[in-house]
């Protein structure tokens, strides 16, 4: 017998993590979609057979688009920055929200599965129940039934301390065969161990020593959201952290240290410290080498740094294939 296939359409795409990660748990993606032309370019860059709609979610008519007239999942990782408990605004007020828009995607749509992704205050924040509610309302009109939780990048060997909050949203048959991924049993990379190739690709000496030191997961990536600066590893007590394994978080590196670069504790950061790469980014972030990031330091570092990882994803994806090949006969 032949395993049903089965798709997705990815709103609000980004860089690609979630979609790529979906991939690669064996969904077909038919259509892609962002505000961001770079991003836009860089997914079709990687996967030029995606169908990659750039525009507005909150002004894309999708009967415009073939592709996107179904899909078995329809999944969005929503802008960040309107769910940041640091906002002086409700979410839905925020020009970047999309969260009312892709819900008017999913009536559209009728897929199967809805899946929504951001930080873990969109889902435990009391300053957003007015968004939880209407998602609750959303699914119910469906004919969905929906769970939430928080999924560490860790514990699927990202080399970054990560959460994201998932809601899940289907059928009570499917749900009833879905369970959330469970933990690698491998132990997650450190931050030494995933850029010592990287960083001895220049000829710094002190490759070797600097990764020896680095013995833990990398710190959140965050920063670089739209409208709110530069390519930098982002807040105060963040860039402390960085600090501490020697990285200075002020800006983002145009290159890997070369051989007469020297690690000085001593000295002003910007100088004694080493800087890290987009690219070095993508690998924190779980990307291989080969996905290319398309656009200047700044746009590629945002595109990067407010993505899933592809292995948080895909671990999630199987789980919900797992779930709707449970209630799906195959031919």
């Amino acid at each position: 017998m032949l395993e049903q296939r089965f798709t997705a359409i990815e709103l609000c795409a980004g860089v690609g993590g979630q979609a790529l990660g979906l991939e690669q748990a064996g969904f077909d993606i038919v259509a892609a979609v962002d505000i961001d032309g770079d991003s836009c370019a860089t997914l079709s860059l990687n996967r030029p057979d995606w169908y990659t709609v750039h525009g507005d979610l909150n002004r894309i008519e999708p009967a415009d688009h073939a592709p996107m007239d179904h899909a078995d999942l329809l999944s969005c990782g929503l802008p960040r920055s309107p769910y940041s408990i640091a906002g002086k605004q409700l979410a839905t007020s925020d020009k970047r929200d999309t969260l009312q828009a892709t819900l008017d995607m999913a009536g559209y749509v009728r897929p199967r599965v809805l899946l929504l992704e951001n930080i873990p205050t969109f889902l435990r924040a009391p300053k957003f129940e007015a968004a939880r509610q209407a998602v609750s309302e959303a699914v119910k009109d469906l004919g969905f039934e929906m769970i939430s939780a928080v999924l560490t990048a860790t514990d699927f060997g990202v080399p970054q301390q990560r959460s994201h909050g998932f809601v899940i949203a289907m059928r009570a048959e499917d749900l009833a065969h879905f369970t959330w991924p469970s933990p690698d049993q491998e132990s997650c990379p450190t931050l030494g161990e995933t850029l010592l190739e990287s960083m001895a690709s220049g000829g710094w000496p002190e490759a070797a020593d600097w990764a020896a030191r680095a013995t833990e997961p990398a710190p959140l990536i965050m920063g670089g959201a739209t409208g709110r600066g530069g390519a930098d590893l982002g807040a105060k007590r963040t860039k402390a952290v960085w600090a501490r394994w020697g990285i200075w978080g002020g800006t983002v590196g145009n290159s890997v240290p070369g051989p007469d670069f020297r690690l000085n504790f001593d000295i002003a950061p910007k100088d004694g410290l080493a800087k890290i790469t987009v690219p070095q980014v993508a690998l924190l972030q779980g990307f291989s080498s080969d996905w290319k990031i398309h656009g200047r330091k700044t746009s590629a570092y945002r595109q990067i740094s407010q993505t899933t990882p592809p292995q948080v994803a895909a671990a999630l994806g199987r789980q919900i294939l797992a779930a709707l090949r449970n209630t799906t006969p195959t031919t």
